[in-house]
């Protein structure tokens, strides 16, 4: 990235920082042992509390502060959900704030989208920039006054983490766009929407006490380690948990378990059909429970026992043997406490919602669900409600992603639908601008051409971000946030069995010129205010009949009353909302608490308690909740309204979706790794050392025949687009099939650690959608793989 000064004028003077064996030092600490000396004698140490932004999970920790800079992160004893775990990526957030490659200031674009020519500019004049633009692009109130006051036409999208749902106010609810494209459209929507449609809700698996589980597609060994997945392994090879795998390749989790099925992708409901008719047909299930609190039970076993679902026509399509799957599926109907595992990660085929519904029904046929040992539910820590004075539009029209998807979702939208409609025209008016903010679509959706066009169609982007990622590229305005270190965060509530209201404080004020994004979205909105206000007094006909013959007194006071003060969500900081939540739902005792130690739950200082150096108790057993549910715990088996939807009401295979590849091709599998969090990472030199490269993995055999050895660079293609990568040769994976990391082939030469490294899946992956959600399909992509 081209900026008009260096771009490593990086940390200078006192926090010069050099990041060496996990610790951030002081850069004359590391020249004299005397400065180190008297550096440590008359230091200013604190530990600060802090919830990871290095993944989802977000696992609670301490930050080591000496003299204002953050030397060490250490996990927190107290919040249940991570039990004094963080793993390596959490370990190295450190980095994150100490990279050199962070966007330090705002940034204007003064060359062409993609060129990474920027110019540093003041917040002033960023803020000005979105909203007259320059003479490179339009700002939003031109276009808005030439959208006649559709809000509609600005889009945004979001990545996860405390701070989204600010984002959501600013954008959804005072600006007032309806179009809004979540990350989850990208991940694990149809996971999340099939456990909720079936049973509720989408569950805990109590892998502490169950003592059988099946492993679908989730590489925990890998993918993410948290506490959870732990307790999975501390039991597995014969220590109380038997472990039964599935998954296309053969990985470190598949390596822990009792059985791996190296099961055809995009196969996986053919297999649980198979499962729940050997249920069905030897009345292995728990029919005092289905009787109990299963919906359509009945109509599902003659719906199961008429389509013939065996194991022996669940051979055909996924590859595992007829005996194989009727043992199964015995074991798991005969254990204590068995558990189908839900999974945490991205849609694998179209048919993905009806595999997590027959998944959900299948765990329901055991009746281990709302008990220990079983899917538990949990509960929440109520936090009260934050109320926004949200405006209404008149001209805004409708959100339009909606073609050929059952269950269209107004909160979520479907990235790769919403993206398609507007490059093919098939939008019923104009899509002009897009918000983005901790979102990097050019990785993270499929086929990044398109994504691409998409980004170059639009009059006006702005970024919210820390990296100047692939993404940030294609925007004209950059506004630089704080990390997750150096900013206090709204208060989060998070349940299950032991639940726990957490607090991530600020370890140190933001580096350079960033601000929080709470500052942000503030400042943003008060710019905005008053100029979009006198366009909405232009177009929109009901203020103007409200508002007819008002004194300029009169027009401020119904402005600021009917939400058109757009910055008056944000009336209050960060720290002064979260006092006044907790104080009013726990009070000042709960608040002194979550202040000092960052956690807060009841009774939690009779609770917690030391069990040896690594373990600590938060609740005793008999307070976990592993029950809350009692006669309002539902299993919904035929969904008849699902029909009316186009969809089918019982989990149901179709021959289109028998897994096929063309000769010649492997059918694309893609993962991510324990080090990595998508593209979020992959600038990241501590997790670099740990895992410098993705490679494409290639069965050995048919890599052999190709005159293909570790190592060797590869073109990997498909109809949308090709990357070159490294290419590892391995008996680990089917002859027709492939492998890659995601995250990796950066193109933003702003990021130098990932730039050109690997190859991005994106770029190959085809923008197919499963048909009830809309969230993309991952695993449907055949490719060709030449030696280069």
């Amino acid at each position: 990235m081209e900026v008009e000064i260096s771009r490593r004028r990086f940390l200078q003077g006192s926090v010069a920082l050099s990041i060496v064996g996990g610790t951030a030092m002081l850069s004359d600490q590391l020249l004299s042992s005397s400065a180190e000396e008297k550096s440590t004698s008359n230091a200013k140490i604190k530990n600060v509390p802090f919830l990871c932004g290095m993944c989802v999970n977000k696992c609670a920790g301490l930050a080591h502060v000496e003299n204002g800079v953050v030397t060490k992160l250490d996990p927190n004893p107290y919040f249940p959900k991570s039990r004094n775990m963080l793993c390596p990526r959490g370990n190295a957030g450190i980095q994150t704030l100490y990279d050199p490659d962070r966007l330090k200031y705002p940034l204007v674009r003064i060359g062409e989208r993609g060129d990474g020519k920027y110019k540093r500019v003041s917040w002033e004049e960023a803020y000005n920039a979105i909203l007259h633009g320059t003479d490179k692009f339009k700002g939003i109130l031109q276009i808005l006054d030439e959208e006649k006051d559709n809000r509609a036409t600005i889009g945004y999208c979001n990545g996860e983490g405390l701070s989204k749902e600010g984002f959501e106010v600013l954008m959804g609810q005072k600006i007032g766009t309806p179009n809004y494209v979540d990350e989850i459209s990208i991940c694990l929507e149809t996971t999340l929407g099939g456990y909720f449609n079936t049973i509720g809700a989408y569950g805990e698996a109590d892998m502490s006490n169950a003592d059988y589980a099946i492993v679908a597609g989730a590489n925990r060994a890998e993918a993410i380690i948290t506490p959870d997945t732990m307790d999975m392994f501390k039991r597995t090879e014969r220590r109380g948990l038997k472990l039964i795998v599935l998954d296309p390749r053969f990985t470190n989790t598949a390596a822990k378990a009792d059985r791996w099925y190296a099961i055809n992708p995009g196969t996986d409901l053919a297999f649980v059909l198979a499962l729940t008719y050997v249920a069905f047909n030897e009345n292995l299930y728990n029919k005092e429970f289905c009787q109990k609190y299963m919906v359509g039970y009945e109509d599902y076993k003659k719906h199961i026992l008429s389509h013939k679902y065996t194991p022996k026509w669940a051979e055909k399509i996924t590859g595992i043997p007829a005996k194989e799957i009727h043992k199964t599926a015995v074991e798991f109907m005969r254990a204590r406490s068995p558990i189908y595992y839900q999974g945490r990660r991205s849609v694998f085929s179209k048919n993905d919602f009806q595999l997590r519904r027959a998944m959900a029904i299948y765990q329901g046929l055991s009746g281990n669900l709302d008990k220990k040992g079983g899917i538990v539910f949990g509960k929440k820590l109520t936090l009260p409600a934050e109320e926004v004075n949200a405006p209404m539009y008149a001209q805004v029209k409708s959100r339009f992603d909606r073609e050929g998807i059952a269950i269209p979702t107004d909160k979520t939208g479907s990235w790769i639908l919403f993206r398609n409609m507007v490059l093919e025209g098939k939008n019923p008016y104009p899509i002009r601008a897009m918000f983005m903010r901790k979102h990097n679509p050019m990785s993270g959706v499929p086929n990044t051409t398109k994504t691409e066009q998409f980004l170059r169609k639009m009059d006006l982007n702005v970024m919210i971000d820390i990296l100047p990622s692939d993404t940030a590229m294609f925007c004209d305005v950059i506004l630089p946030e704080a990390s997750y270190l150096e900013r206090t965060s709204p208060v989060a509530s998070y349940g299950g069995l032991e639940p726990a209201i957490v607090q991530r404080k600020a370890a140190i004020k933001p580096l350079y010129e960033t601000k929080t994004p709470e500052v942000i979205f503030k400042e943003l909105a008060e710019k905005l205010t008053d100029p979009l206000w006198k366009n909405t007094l232009k177009y929109d006909e009901d203020v103007q009949d409200d508002t007819k013959g008002m004194s300029a007194k009169e027009l401020e006071e119904y402005k600021k009353e009917n939400g058109f003060d757009l910055a008056d969500a944000w009336e209050k900081s960060v720290e002064e909302a979260n006092k006044e939540r907790v104080i009013k739902a726990f009070g000042e005792e709960a608040w002194k608490i979550l202040d000092e130690k960052g956690v807060y739950y009841p009774n939690m200082d009779k609770y917690h308690k030391q069990l040896n150096p690594n373990e600590f108790q938060y609740y005793p057993e008999d307070k976990k909740n592993y029950s809350v549910k009692g006669d309002k715990l539902k299993v919904i088996a035929n969904f008849k309204n699902l029909a009316k939807k186009g969809v089918d009401p019982m989990p149901t295979w179709h021959d289109e979706w028998n897994f096929k590849v063309p000769e010649g091709k492997f059918r694309l599998v893609t993962g991510r790794h324990a080090q990595f969090t998508q593209s979020g990472t992959t600038n990241n030199m501590m997790l670099r050392d740990l895992i410098p490269t993705n490679y494409v993995w290639i069965n050995r055999r048919v890599a052999q025949k190709m005159g293909i050895k570790f190592g060797d660079m590869v073109e990997v293609s498909s109809k949308v687009g090709k990357i070159h990568l490294k290419a590892y040769p391995t008996e680990k994976i089917a002859p027709n099939q492939t492998f890659m990391l995601h995250g990796f082939g950066g193109m933003s030469k702003g990021m130098e650690m990932a730039y050109g490294n690997g190859g991005n899946d994106a770029r190959i992956i085809i923008d197919e959608i499963e048909p009830v959600y809309g969230a993309a399909a991952m695993h449907t992509t055949n490719v060709e793989i030449r030696k280069v």
